[in-house]
């Protein structure tokens, strides 16, 4: 899963999955008796189709042979997504891990199911976008939904809107796609809105948080709360695909939040227990962006995949000194001496009261007036 690498120099460095997935096993995740780690398999053409365009595919492995003849027009050879010789199989890899992990979610030998190499949300039916060729979480999705199950509820908490998978699925009531992320008037991708609700034919299917930049725990925490929970219960998901890009962290080098490690475990810790309310337990959770690799990324997924295998790491656990002698040694970083940031996690509940001079509170409300009355909800009080 290293080879999707675009160069030494992009903020989008395999280096984090390697020391994500050395983490894990410092604290010995894969060894747990209820855990199978599988190796990933390549998506195929005929699997990509189901999301994206033929034609795009075929401009895919052709840059991918030959990437000094970029592909700008599909976003393939830019700044954002250099292209790189192999990018094709690199991407489709990812894109399959997400596949087996639907594949296994769907035949029941699995409950949840973790790719923290995928959750490349950008991605759109014809073009490259964001760091991200081809949206293995669309994919997921669609195969879900192939496969006999009706609703499936997609949740993104990358400080990114997730724009590609939102827009794929953009008229289809079968998905509800969920995005907290930092308002687009400042950051790429510039969408990700409360008025962006869904298609004519699947109005309220999409839900969209666009919070202030320097939005912190407290705030996010809120508006999560404020959200989430509600839409969720209302649309009764038989499957929760989750994305858990952790570039909303206050360390992240591409995003204005102020994130601990802290609220993004918590926050995984509030998808479990929806999915495990609502959907039977079925959960499919992705990694997605997160740009500090040497400090947050790997403490992030490591507790993403703790939570996901039933026994969270505790934020006062130390990061083992094996790791972080590892960390030293092969890319000359000091580590983080916890898994926790020592955050104050305590949120002021909606039901406390709006505030409407409060810039978080203002897009609360913009989001919950433009979705609950497709849910018989009420914005002020549900």
């Amino acid at each position: 899963m290293l080879a999707y690498n675009f160069g030494t120099d992009h903020p989008m460095n395999p280096a984090r999955l390697d020391l994500t997935a050395r983490l894990a096993g410092e604290f010995g995740l894969f060894d747990r008796p209820n855990v199978a780690v599988v190796p990933p398999r390549t998506a195929t053409d005929a699997e990509l189709e189901t999301v994206h365009e033929a034609g795009y595919i075929a401009a895919v492995r052709r840059v991918s042979a030959q990437p000094d003849v970029p592909d700008e027009e599909r976003g393939l050879g830019t700044e954002d997504d250099p292209a790189f010789a192999g990018m094709h199989e690199a991407s489709a890899r990812l894109a399959g891990a997400s596949l087996q992990a639907a594949e296994a979610i769907l035949a029941g030998t699995a409950l949840h199911a973790v790719n923290f190499g995928g959750g490349l949300h950008h991605a759109a039916r014809d073009r490259a976008s964001g760091f991200c060729i081809y949206n293995d979480c669309a994919l997921a999705v669609r195969h879900l939904l192939d496969h006999g199950v009706e609703r499936v509820l997609y949740l993104d908490v990358d400080a990114h809107h997730g724009d590609g998978t939102q827009n794929i699925f953009w008229d289809d009531p079968r998905v509800l796609t969920i995005s907290l992320h930092e308002t687009g008037r400042y950051l790429f991708p510039g969408t990700g809105y409360a008025d962006e609700t869904g298609g004519p034919g699947a109005p309220g299917s999409a839900v969209n948080v666009a919070l202030p930049p320097y939005t912190g725990d407290a705030a996010w925490m809120r508006a999560f709360h404020a959200v989430v929970p509600q839409i969720t219960r209302a649309f009764k998901p038989e499957v929760i695909v989750s994305q858990h890009g952790c570039d909303g962290h206050a360390r992240d080098m591409l995003t204005s939040l102020r994130l601990s490690v802290d609220a993004q475990r918590q926050m995984m810790l509030d998808v479990a227990g929806l999915a495990r309310e609502v959907a039977g337990g079925r959960w499919l959770a992705t990694g997605g962006g997160g740009y500090d690799v040497y400090n947050v990324v790997p403490r992030s997924w490591t507790h993403l995949l703790a939570i996901a295998s039933g026994e969270p790491i505790p934020l006062t656990a130390r990061v083992p000194a094996a790791w972080l002698r590892y960390l030293r040694e092969r890319y000359g970083q000091d580590g983080p001496p916890g898994m926790g940031d020592g955050a104050e996690l305590w949120w002021r509940s909606w039901e406390v009261g709006y505030d409407p001079n409060d810039g978080v509170d203002r897009a609360v409300m913009a989001t919950r007036k433009a979705v609950f009355p497709h849910y018989g909800l009420d914005p002020w009080f549900d």
